[in-house]
């Protein structure tokens, strides 16, 4: 089985600090907190700055957490739906590629995010409700709590690397808003 959640991030994760001991419900908040939160942190920039040790540019990390969480709510759906438990994992590297994630306009990004998150919001809640079980090709069982955990984890850890990205990039240089 492939380590995963807090065996390969720690508890808490030794990146972003993200706490694994979170109720379900905890972490449907933070998720359904995440198009804030990255507006929040994208005000001022363009969305487009890169950091050296990263890949990836935040529109690109956006648009990460928009494709997981929709495949994660599309495998809740179906299993409760139809009984279709088992889930493949994606190579987010390839995805990323075939989708040109550094080339999405951020505000897209973000305006698919609040679809994204809508929907897994759903999706989860029902999922829990059902008492949902995943059966993952590389991690095992998933249960709808597991995964409603290892989401928010990704969320949360790609506002932090949206956040260092940002350090790296230096003060805001303007307001969306502005004329």
């Amino acid at each position: 089985m492939e380590k995963w959640g807090a065996d390969l991030y720690g508890d808490p994760c030794a990146g972003c600090g993200f706490n694994w001991s979170l109720t379900p419900e905890e972490a449907i908040r933070i998720v359904t907190g995440l198009p804030a939160r990255y507006r929040e942190l994208l005000d001022g920039y363009t969305g487009h700055e890169r950091h050296p040790e990263l890949a990836w540019n935040p529109a690109a990390y956006i648009s990460h957490v928009v494709d997981n969480l929709r495949h994660w709510a599309e495998g809740l759906a179906g299993a409760r739906l139809s009984e279709a438990t088992d889930i493949l994992g994606y190579d987010p590297d390839l995805l990323a590629q075939a989708r040109h994630y550094n080339d999405i306009a951020p505000a897209a990004a973000l305006w698919s995010l609040e679809r994204a998150v809508s929907a897994w919001s759903a999706s989860v809640t029902a999922a829990l409700r059902h008492g949902v079980v995943l059966r993952h090709d590389a991690r095992g069982p998933q249960r709808a709590q597991d995964v409603a955990r290892n989401n928010a984890h990704d969320g949360y850890h790609h506002a932090w690397d949206i956040e260092r990205i940002l350090d790296f990039a230096g003060p805001a240089i303007f307001s969306p808003g502005a004329s």
